[in-house]
């Protein structure tokens, strides 16, 4: 049995702060100081950094203590590397949709919303989420513990996927989701994009941005999508988004890391000089790491 301190800590060593430290110091005072409060400690001789995280993560894992990252890290092994690659598919992490933040989106031929209830998520604000979502996305899928599961499929629209996190690890799913591109407002879709990539899909699709001042920019574009239809500019979107925010580059680093730290990897913003300091943090041994405090 973990206490709640241990718990916390284990949880905390996936977090994007100690993710970000590694990759611009090459070490951790952070993972220091929660591996040694965590349920795994520092007795592994022979281990790396990274044996840390995989033994952390097998910890986690367990029904019961599963949290978001668990699920993300499942989405991005399973569906993201295991059904597509980096080449042919790109994921998008805490993207804006009206009021709130989807958790994973998987744009390979659409754009598909992935929202995570763990053991430790209620599914109150779950209505509120799916109907922004489809104000944004095609294909929404909603993948929860089996406990939640029941719950879910009396809360989501018949067209949302439910999806199932198992004992074992694998994602089970309890029902398809439907692909409904006019179901999307294009005003709301615009609202969730970066300016730039707004600009880019209004000249995709033939249509000139007026020459206005960037004080009234916002709001110029924003009439124009209103506009356009739902499919096309649903289509785009998957289209711009894919080349914006791609995560081919990532394709060697994600092959140095080990599996539990994918999807914290695909998450963090990092030049070539940050991959190779987390590189050499996770390939460090335990024993010096530990003398990172």
């Amino acid at each position: 049995m973990l206490t709640s301190n241990q718990l916390s800590a284990t949880t905390r060593l996936f977090s994007s702060a100690v993710f970000r430290e590694m990759a611009k110091k090459g070490r951790s005072a952070l993972f220091c100081r929660l591996f040694g409060q965590s349920a795994v400690g520092w007795s592994r001789p022979g281990a790396t950094v990274a044996d840390g995280f995989e033994a952390a993560f097998s910890v986690l894992k367990t029904v019961g203590l599963r949290d978001e990252y668990i699920y993300r890290a499942a989405i991005t092994q399973k569906v993201l590397l295991g059904k597509h690659s980096l080449n042919t598919a790109c994921m998008l992490n805490e993207f804006r949709a009206g009021s709130c933040k989807a958790d994973l989106v998987i744009l390979n031929g659409t754009a598909s919303v992935y929202e995570i209830k763990s053991e430790r998520d209620s599914l109150d604000r779950l209505r509120n989420q799916i109907q922004n979502y489809q104000k944004v996305f095609p294909t929404i899928n909603v993948i929860a513990c089996d406990g939640h599961v029941s719950r879910v499929l009396q809360i989501v629209p018949e067209e949302v996927g439910v999806m199932s996190l198992s004992r074992r690890y694998q994602i089970t799913t309890v029902r398809e989701a439907r692909d409904c591109p006019r179901q999307t407002c294009p005003v709301s879709i615009f609202e969730s994009l970066r300016s730039t990539e707004a600009r880019t899909i209004l000249s995709e699709l033939g249509v000139e941005v007026p020459a206005v001042p960037n004080t009234r920019l916002h709001g110029a574009m924003r009439a124009l999508f209103s506009e356009l239809s739902s499919e096309d500019v649903q289509r785009s979107m998957v289209s711009v988004l894919k080349r914006s925010r791609n995560l081919a580059p990532l394709t060697n680093l994600i092959g140095q890391l080990p599996q539990s730290l994918h999807a914290a990897a695909l998450s963090v913003q990092m030049n070539r000089g940050d991959q190779d300091r987390l590189v050499h943090a996770v390939q460090t041994p335990l024993e010096i790491a530990r003398g990172w405090a």
